[in-house]
């Protein structure tokens, strides 16, 4: 009987023993792990490297989160929160597991001591010391079992606190995913619209530089038709014909026209004759601008005009009334700009007698002159090459060719690099056609470029010396002055 309880007591021992030694930490934070070789001799195994526990993985992990989560994209921030939120999952179920397998340890181990107090008080001696040993073994395993449970509990609750921050940051990173995603898609609809506005543009742009470029090549076509069509038409023996053409019609006008006037005259002077038997004197010349109106005597016994005192006038068609013109008093006086659309008049003194002769009509403008000065125009200032006729009222000894410039703010005489007279319209500037001296006053101007300093010029042509009167005109117009000649300021 005292052999059979040793032997249920060695029995519930070592399954005690047994089945406390893979959970209860003594001392050494454990029950020591051996093996038994030949002979019952212990064999201990050997340590190998201790792995890390989930607890300190999860930790670990949620330390490079935390560190990384500035430089992580939000798909993979929200990937790392799953993956730590289902390891939380995982420790908490072990959690439970372990708390679970506790519970079980403890009720058997307070059955075990149950026994043993049973079995204490029915053996003796020997028995009864190793029952007592057993007992106090029971009562430290269960001590530690109860710190262990703490500890769980402990872990168990650090375990449900990282799960709750690591579920809420997983929530948070979702919801972030999401708002970028709605985000994303809302650029990306906005990129499509862009794309789809710019590439309905680019087949707009398309289209219309096709139409463009069809219509431009439609113009040039055209344009190379005409110019073909001029080219055939401007032969050089067609050119020479046009040229032999105009010229002849050129000189069957000026043939007409100066029929027109010498009928004109004589029927003028036919109804003067009636009026006056004993006329005198007679006009010569074309009544246009760039001609030269000319005094002649109409017989023998007619006074020498060097001893008569002539004067020439402007007379309005439409009035009777007439302006002088300065300095106008010799036998010859070539027509300017201000005449044109005007009667010429002069008036011959002699002993006290006065012959007055007029124009049959008003003076008529130059073909082509007022579209040359509307070329001139759009250029900031002309020139004219002239020669110096006369300087402050003396001859000048040189003939050597000036530069006229005529420009918007001023009049410039130069001769290369050198200015002889360079001043900008003013109230002091005179400028008028010469009056008087012979055939060559047509092509020749007076300037007064102010007070002092005076210049007759002789241009090229008359055409020329025309064109600068109108130009120097109109450009001292835009400035504000009347450009007029000598006692010519009250009557413009």
């Amino acid at each position: 009987m005292t052999r059979l309880t040793r032997d249920f007591g060695d029995s519930m021992q070592g399954e005690a023993v047994h089945s406390a030694s893979s959970d209860v930490n003594f001392s050494s934070n454990g029950f020591p792990k051996y093996m038994l070789g030949r002979d019952n001799i212990i064999i201990e195994p050997q340590e190998g490297p201790q792995k890390p526990s989930l607890k300190d993985i999860v930790a670990k992990e949620t330390a490079q989160l935390l560190e990384q989560q500035q430089r992580l994209s939000v798909r993979d921030l929200a990937k790392k929160f799953e993956r730590g939120l289902s390891t939380a999952t995982k420790l908490s179920d072990e959690a439970k597991w372990r708390e679970v397998i506790s519970l079980d340890r403890q009720v058997l181990l307070k059955k075990l001591r149950d026994l043993l107090e049973s079995l204490r008080g029915r053996v003796a001696g020997r028995n009864r010391d190793d029952v007592d040993e057993a007992i106090t073994m029971v009562e430290a395993l269960a001590v530690q079992l109860t710190q262990r449970e703490g500890e769980l509990l402990q872990e168990k609750a650090e375990v449900k606190k990282l799960a709750a921050i690591l579920k809420k940051a997983s929530e948070d990173a979702k919801k972030v995913a999401e708002e970028e995603r709605a985000f994303a898609r809302a650029e990306i609809e906005s990129a499509r619209a862009v794309v789809q506005r710019i590439e309905e543009a680019l087949h707009e742009q398309e289209s219309l530089s096709k139409c463009s470029e069809q219509r431009d090549l439609e113009e040039l076509m055209q344009e190379v038709q005409e110019a073909r069509r001029i080219k055939m038409l401007h032969q050089p023996s067609k050119v020479m014909d046009m040229e032999h053409e105009l010229q002849a019609l050129r000189g069957q006008l000026s043939e007409k026209s100066g029929q027109i006037i010498k009928l004109q005259r004589e029927i003028a002077l036919s109804k003067r004759r009636d009026e006056n038997k004993s006329l005198l004197f007679e006009l010569e010349g074309l009544e246009s601008l760039g001609s030269c109106l000319c005094i002649l005597p109409r017989t023998d016994t007619a006074p020498n005009l060097l001893n008569c005192s002539i004067q020439w006038y402007r007379v309005q068609p439409e009035e009777s009334k007439k302006e002088l013109i300065s300095g106008a008093t010799k036998s010859i006086y070539a027509s300017e700009p201000f005449d044109v659309g005007r009667f010429l008049q002069a008036e011959i003194v002699f002993n006290d007698e006065r012959i007055i002769l007029k124009t049959s009509g008003p003076i008529d403008p130059a073909a082509g002159l007022g579209n040359y000065v509307e070329a001139l125009t759009r250029k900031r200032e002309t020139q004219f090459n002239v020669i110096i006729l006369q300087m402050n009222g003396h001859d000048h000894a040189s003939r050597a060719i000036h530069v006229f410039h005529v420009g918007e703010m001023r009049i410039k005489l130069c001769k290369g690099t050198k200015a002889k007279a360079k001043e900008s319209y003013s109230t002091s500037m005179q400028l008028c056609g010469v009056r008087g001296g012979g055939n060559a006053a047509a092509q020749a101007l007076y300037w007064q470029a102010k007070r002092g300093l005076s210049f007759i010029l002789a241009f090229e042509s008359v055409r020329e010396r025309n064109a600068a009167i109108m130009l120097a005109r109109r450009y001292a117009f835009n400035c504000n002055i009347m450009l007029a000649g000598p006692g010519e300021r009250s009557s413009v």
